[in-house]
């Protein structure tokens, strides 16, 4: 490269400078570096079929936080994040025709078409202005080039077997080693300021709730201290395998998926964390099971990849056709959490209020969307794309097909038990209650089955179905078999023998274990 010239480094689901190869190959072969962010109001519209926002306010704090975050971390090493409005290829013409220094336009490559089509515009721009284009593929934990595959087109169908492949074939490439100091921007570049809350139209500062599991901020450094936290502080990534179905709560889980969606943590920092916690502390299925659960993030990228756009199409990747509802009065009970059937209410209101929901929650309302109500899954697909704060396109539509039976599922007709998943999950009904506050009367696991209840026991519990608490919009046949059922002239009747009170227990689902959202149970 000519001596003097500009990298300009295009950054997107990439909010790091930890194990960052776009900043690192800029900073190997350039005099100047412009890591330049763009807010894109494509990424602010509608989602494709249901017109929902597309960002809603968690998700959008969490990566004004992120960007915010990402600036502060390159002055201290030197330089500056630059930050513009406007679609990418368009920003970059600006600045390539503005600068006249610019050799290089560097980015990660996405996956899946809205990502892909931009990078497409920014190939061309490179091509009229005589530019280098210099991509990399830096978002999952095995490198897309080094997969045991011959074609992309050859990727299993199973996860499992995908799995199995890569954890026996592929080895995870070694962290890159980042400059202590970035090379400078060019002079004459402003910084351009990040844009609040406020400049989307979404009130300042959205409340925080303070039942939610994540109370957390976005960007590198609070990734990293999460990390730190949860591996070396406490140890309780020694325990993750039997605490990751828990529902209340910030350490139930690892909380890393709403950073990795953004790129703020390496899943190969997370490997690499995890491999000396293994060394120097414990090994076992727990530490194991954080590599499983980046694995299937991996692999619903990799799925993108050989689908294209067939991971949004209605008849899924099986090309199966399946006769959907789209009923907007009972999508609304299920998006508001007025299905009356308490332990998905209670999922979709810590939804609507945090931007967050547990793995465990997100199975079970995504086969009571598709499974129960027989709603069109994309309506789910795209509730979640506006609501939740970990989005991430790939994972979340991989795990809405899985969810729909037109996905990557080996299992057919999978179904969740609404009643069994509660009692399992949430045996006492403690987080039933925390969310439903009209059932707090109930007590124990009785509140997962308000409509078996008598009318004297929902009368001195202060619940009065159809008025305080709706009736069920559905009832299953398999429901029955967890009820201690009592005559209840206020509500539907489920047949079903009397038994003992029900106790949690250790409960997997068959078949290949479910990741939902960008990270499975990471979620």
């Amino acid at each position: 490269m000519a001596a003097l010239r500009t990298a300009l480094c295009v950054l997107r689901n990439d909010l790091r400078y930890h194990d960052n190869e776009v900043l690192h190959w800029a900073h190997s072969n350039a005099d100047f570096v412009i890591p330049l962010y763009c807010f894109d109001a494509r990424h602010y519209a509608e989602t494709h079929y249901y017109q929902f926002p597309k960002t809603g306010p968690y998700r959008l704090k969490f990566l004004l936080e992120s960007v915010e975050d990402l600036r502060e971390a390159l002055k201290k090493k030197g330089s500056n994040l630059v930050v513009r409005k406007g679609k990418p290829e368009d920003v970059v013409c600006d600045l390539i025709s503005q600068l006249g220094s610019v050799a290089a336009v560097v980015f990660h490559e996405e996956a899946t078409k809205e990502e892909l089509d931009v990078e497409k515009a920014l190939l061309q721009v490179c091509s009229e202005q005589g530019v280098v284009a210099q991509k990399f593929w830096g978002s999952t934990l095995y490198h897309r080039d080094d997969l045991p595959f011959k074609h992309i087109s050859r990727l299993p169908d199973v996860y499992t077997q995908f799995r199995k492949a890569v954890e026996s074939q592929v080895k995870v490439r070694p962290l890159l080693q980042m400059a202590t100091q970035l090379k400078p921007l060019p002079p004459g570049v402003e910084e351009g300021n990040i844009p609040k809350l406020e400049d989307f139209g979404m009130q300042a500062d959205p409340s925080v709730d303070p039942r939610t599991a994540f109370p957390c901020s976005g960007g590198e450094t609070q990734a990293l201290m999460r990390l730190q936290h949860y591996f070396w502080d406490t140890n309780l990534v020694a325990s993750y395998k039997e605490t990751r179905n828990g529902l209340i709560g910030v350490d139930y889980s690892t909380k890393f998926a709403p950073w990795l969606a953004l790129g703020c943590i390496s899943p190969r920092y997370i490997y690499e964390q995890i491999r000396k916690y293994e060394k120097e502390r414990t090994a076992n299925q727990s530490t194991y099971w954080v590599l499983f659960e980046l694995a299937w993030r991996d692999y619903f990228r990799f799925v993108a990849l050989k689908y294209g756009r067939r991971i949004f199409f209605v008849r899924g990747l099986q090309d199966k056709e399946v006769p959907w509802k789209k009923d907007p009065k009972l999508f609304d009970s299920w998006k508001d959490g007025k299905t009356g059937v308490p332990f998905v209410d209670a999922n979709m209101r810590e939804l609507a209020a945090t931007g967050f929901m547990s793995n465990r929650g997100r199975q079970n309302v995504a086969s009571f969307l598709t499974k129960d109500l027989g709603l069109d899954w994309r309506m789910g697909a795209e509730w979640f794309e506006s609501l939740l704060v970990d989005y991430d396109v790939c994972s979340n539509y991989g795990n809405w097909l899985y969810s729909a039976g037109v996905g990557n599922d080996p299992r057919e007709n999978r179904k969740f038990n609404m009643i069994k998943q509660g009692l399992d999950y949430d045996s006492k009904g403690d987080y039933v209650r925390l969310w439903v506050p009209e059932l707090q009367g109930i007590k124990g696991g009785d509140v997962h089955t308000p409509w078996a209840l008598s009318t004297a026991a929902l009368s001195q519990a202060g619940v009065s179905l159809g008025s305080t608490y709706p009736l069920p919009v559905v009832m299953a046949r398999e429901w029955s078999r967890h009820i201690n059922q009592k005559p209840n002239s206020q509500g539907p009747a489920l047949k079903g023998k009397k038994g003992p009170s029900y106790t949690p227990k250790q409960h997997k689902d068959r078949g290949v274990d479910f990741y939902f959202s960008r990270n499975k149970d990471l979620s």
